[in-house]
C-alpha cells in the first residue's frame, strides 16, 4: 500500500505512525540518545511516572503513549500501528480509531500505576514507562474479539495472524526495560471488551455506532473515577 492509498485507507493511523517519528526527530535534535535516553530525557518527553502521573500530571497517562525507547521499538510499533490501524480504520470510523487507542493507552498506564502503587509497600522500586504498545495491543486485541467471535463483518480477520503480531508486541516488553508489561495487559482488556461490545452492537444496526460510543464514554468516566481513587489513596500516604 502506497502512501496516498495508505492515507484515503485509514488516514488516523497514519498521524499516529507521523507523531510517533515526529517526536523521535524532536528528540534527535534536542540532543537525546534516542536508544538510551536518560530519566530526565523521558520525563520531559512525557513517559509515565506513577508519583508524577497520578499527583499532579495526569496527561502523561496519555502523552507516554507517543514516546518511545530505542529505534527498534519506534519501528516496530509503527509496523504495528499499519498493520492493525488501517484495518481497524476500515471496521470503525477515524474517530472511533482514536478513541481506542486513547483510551487502551490510558487503560493500560492506569493498571500499570495501579501496581506500582501497590509495589511500594513491598518496598520495589518505581518505574518510568513508555510507548504506544498499550494503544497498539487494545487495537490488536479489538480486531481478534471481532475474529473469535465472527463478527459479521466485510473484512475476513484470521486470528492466528493477529495472535502472531500481538505476542510479537508483547515479547517487545523483554527487550526494553521501560515497556510497562501491565500497560500490554491494560490495553488489550480495553480493546477486547469494546471488540466485544461492538461485536454484538453489530445487531442493532442504525444504533452501532451510537452504541459503541456510548460504551467508550462510559469506559473514560469510569478511568477518571479510577485516576481520582487512587489520587486520594496516594495524597492520604504522601500529605
Amino acid at each position: 500500500m502506497n502512501f496516498s492509498t495508505f492515507w484515503q485507507t485509514a488516514p488516523l493511523s497514519l498521524l499516529l505512525i507521523l507523531s510517533f517519528i515526529g517526536l523521535a526527530i524532536v528528540q534527535l535534535l534536542m540532543g537525546v540518545d534516542i536508544d538510551a535516553p536518560s530519566t530526565h530525557d523521558l520525563l520531559r518527553f512525557g513517559a509515565n511516572f506513577m508519583p508524577l502521573s497520578m499527583v499532579g500530571e495526569p496527561w502523561r497517562l496519555l502523552s507516554s503513549g507517543f514516546l518511545h525507547i530505542g529505534i527498534l521499538h519506534l519501528l516496530f510499533n509503527s509496523f504495528a500501528m499499519y498493520y492493525f490501524g488501517q484495518v481497524t480504520e476500515i471496521i470503525i470510523s477515524s474517530v472511533h480509531v482514536g478513541l481506542l487507542f486513547i483510551l487502551a493507552v490510558v487503560g493500560g498506564n492506569l493498571l500499570g500505576n495501579y501496581l506500582a502503587w501497590q509495589a511500594v509497600f513491598l518496598g520495589t522500586p518505581l518505574a518510568i514507562s513508555a510507548g504506544a504498545s498499550g494503544g497498539i495491543m487494545g487495537l490488536g486485541a479489538f480486531l481478534f474479539s471481532l475474529a473469535l467471535l465472527q463478527a459479521p463483518i466485510a473484512l475476513k480477520l484470521n486470528t492466528k495472524t493477529l495472535g502472531f503480531v500481538m505476542a510479537i508486541n508483547l515479547l517487545m516488553g523483554f527487550a526494553v526495560k521501560e515497556i510497562d508489561h501491565a500497560g500490554h495487559i491494560g490495553g488489550t482488556l480495553v480493546g477486547f471488551t469494546l471488540g466485544v461490545v461492538y461485536r454484538y452492537a453489530l445487531s442493532y444496526r442504525q444504533y452501532t455506532n451510537l452504541i459503541l460510543t456510548g460504551a467508550m464514554m462510559g469506559m473514560a468516566m469510569l478511568f477518571g473515577v479510577i485516576w481520582y481513587w487512587l489520587h486520594w489513596q496516594i495524597m492520604a500516604v504522601i500529605g
